[in-house]
């Protein structure tokens, strides 16, 4: 497409707006970290009105930085 790289044009996107199942209606979040696993950190979206989990990601740490010796 017009001069864009091949691959991804996005690492990871972050949620601002989730439906909330208590409040019935789309509600701001803040993400909380949950767990920290081998295989990433999970995270949960908590609604900023009354609280209730809206939902849950686990982001995959990045890879290992590769030492350069000389």
């Amino acid at each position: 497409m017009g001069g864009m790289a091949a691959g991804k044009s996005f690492d990871q996107l972050e949620v601002s707006l989730l439906l909330c199942p208590r409040c019935r209606v789309a509600q701001p979040v803040r993400k909380r970290l949950l767990l920290c696993l081998p295989e990433g950190d999970k995270y949960e979206y908590l609604c900023t009105r009354c609280g209730s989990t809206c939902g849950d990601k686990l982001e995959e740490p990045p890879p290992p930085a590769r030492m350069v010796w000389r």
